[in-house]
């Protein structure tokens, strides 16, 4: 039986769920309906334009808890080495609290990845640049800031991966720690 939903992140709360587990292409109308316990109606009622509007609304929810969290104390930081710490720990608690999957990188995945590209690419621009400019306050040079940033920001996801094989949020963790130790080493 369908459940009442109060309002439209209640809906992206659940969505996000069943993407996290079934990826954008397995999860059909029919699995969203059952699995979110949502009916038809409701789900065109906050999602108009279906399944593409679902994952859009819920990568918007993932990227405004990333702006909140990560990309703005990131950008505005006075204090790099107390930034990236936060970053790591914010990080590690999100994934793991979240089956170890990034619904961005998820979104890179099959037919539908040029739907998503936009949101993809700006997702982690954002990323790369806010700990890039973390690092450059921490007093990098803006080469080996912009270096560093992105290959902890590929790191993460790669470590996500391995988590996932592995079923172990321990070499996630590893992982994250290894990224941030790396962050903060000094300049060569």
């Amino acid at each position: 039986m369908a459940r009442t939903v109060l309002d439209r992140s209640d809906a992206v709360r659940a969505l996000a769920g069943i993407f996290r587990k079934r990826g954008f292409e397995s999860a059909s109308l029919s699995v969203i309906q059952r699995e979110a316990g949502l009916g038809r109606g409701s789900l065109y009622h906050f999602f108009p334009e279906g399944k593409t509007d679902m994952a859009r609304a819920v990568l918007e929810q993932v990227d405004e808890w990333f702006e909140e969290k990560i990309f703005t104390p990131l950008r505005t930081t006075t204090d790099a080495t107390q930034a990236i710490e936060v970053m790591s720990r914010e990080v590690a608690d999100y994934f793991i609290s979240r089956e170890r999957v990034c619904l961005f990188a998820a979104m890179t995945l099959g037919q539908e990845q040029e739907t998503f590209a936009e949101e993809v690419r700006a997702y982690f621009t954002e990323w790369v640049d806010a700990l890039a400019q973390a690092l450059r306050t921490g007093g990098l040079p803006s080469q080996e800031a912009a270096d560093r940033a992105l290959d902890a920001v590929a790191a993460i996801q790669g470590g996500l991966i391995l988590a996932r094989a592995y079923g172990d949020d321990a070499t996630f963790l590893g992982i994250v720690a290894r990224a941030k130790q790396k962050l903060l080493s000094p300049a060569p």
